[in-house]
């Protein structure tokens, strides 16, 4: 026989029904705004990887071929030479002359200097250079002196801008140091006393500002300060805390600035505070920076772990890159990170795509890239290779 329900038991079955019914979605969309929550702040981890999909890059093997012609360039046995490219200019600096060649090899220039510890600063097509703690600078190009300074104090580093804006930090005698800033014809268009020392210097807002950072004691170690002026104002726009590093580089640009160290790295933003920071595994390989993207390279040699590290903005977690071989050099440049590795040469895009290789068959100290070409510097001499990414 059939069990029969009242009709309150019918109507009390319709709602424990739609209860169940209602607790299961509220469940659903509780776990839906977990997810989406957890996504969110976490994706830093994430959200690089996917980037990528959707515009895959094929990796391009380029041959590797050293070009011929007039590379490659002989440096006459000076291995303390400097190499730097200054638009689409390729400047050498020895200790006797600084020769300018074009990007095929060709000598345009060569320029005798009187320097005992020369050192060079290249950018927008002109060359800054200076005596190491002597008082002496001069803004060159392959054609001319563009002009020449005389300090009272002893020069402690230079800077140049891609608007041909000079930055000079000297000694003094009642302060840690002096900065003097020069427009691209040499005049002087601001001046600052510094209690603490300036460690290094980077312009900013094509040339209207810079941040410099400097070094200083902190709970018994040492850590690296940023600060950053307008050449209109005389106070600091902002002044970052301590970053648990001895700094190395400093590198600004619109939204803040990143500080290269020796044991770790690490972004400051607009506002003067720390976003990221990054301590190495091993030892500084090399590392660079250009408009707020950043690459470094470290080598464990006692874990054979070879790892460079990515940074696409000043908030992004690091992407890393784990290389086969110990790294030498690293560039940043037109949105790539250039690593060069004992035998080879590699392109990775922020995302961490390979973008490009190319194998090298001896010891290189360094490289520089240009539009179509990456100059390897050796020994004594500087050879070419095409590259494409």
């Amino acid at each position: 026989m059939p069990t029969m329900y009242d009709a309150d038991d019918i109507v009390d079955l319709k709602n424990r029904k739609k209860r169940k019914k209602r607790i299961i979605r509220i469940f659903i969309i509780l776990l839906i705004a977990a997810v989406a929550a957890a996504l969110y702040i976490t994706r830093d981890r994430w959200y690089n990887k996917l980037r990528g999909i959707g515009k895959q890059y094929r990796t391009i093997v380029n041959t590797g071929t050293l070009a011929e012609g007039n590379f490659p360039i002989g440096v006459n046995g000076d291995a303390d030479y400097q190499l730097d490219l200054s638009g689409d200019t390729l400047v050498l600096l020895s200790d006797t002359y600084t020769y300018y060649y074009d990007t095929e090899g060709a000598l345009l220039k060569k320029r005798q200097h009187a320097y005992t510890n020369p050192v060079m600063r290249s950018a927008g097509g002109k060359v800054l250079v200076y005596e190491n703690g002597g008082d002496e600078l001069s803004l060159e190009d392959p054609d001319s002196v563009v002009y020449g300074k005389k300090f009272e104090s002893g020069i402690l580093f230079a800077r140049l801008s891609s608007q041909g804006y000079a930055a000079v930090v000297t000694k003094s005698e009642n302060y840690s140091c002096e900065v003097h800033i020069y427009d691209k014809k040499g005049k002087t268009i601001y001046e600052r006393k510094c209690i603490e020392m300036v460690s290094d210097l980077s312009f900013t807002g094509s040339s209207t500002g810079c941040v410099i950072s400097y070094i200083t004691a902190e709970n018994g170690g040492l850590v690296t300060k940023v600060s950053r002026l307008s050449f209109s104002e005389s106070g600091e726009i902002w002044n970052s805390p301590g970053i648990n590093t001895l700094g190395l580089e400093v590198y600004g640009f619109d939204s803040g600035a990143f500080v290269l160290g020796m044991e770790a790295c690490g972004y400051v933003d607009d506002k003067g505070q720390i976003s990221s920071y990054y301590q190495y595994d091993g030892d500084l390989a090399g590392g660079a920076s250009s408009g707020g993207k950043s690459a470094v390279a470290v080598n464990n040699d006692d874990r054979r772990k070879y790892t460079m590290a990515l940074f696409s903005d000043e908030r992004s977690e690091p992407l890393e890159i784990e290389l086969e071989a110990p790294a030498v050099d690293v560039v940043v440049y037109s949105g790539l990170a250039y690593v060069l590795c004992q035998g080879k040469v590699l392109a990775y895009d922020f995302g961490g795509g390979l973008r490009s290789t190319a194998d090298v068959n001896d010891s290189y100290t360094g490289f520089e890239r240009s539009g179509d070409h990456i100059f390897l510097k050796g020994y004594n001499k500087i050879d070419r290779i095409d590259y494409e990414s």
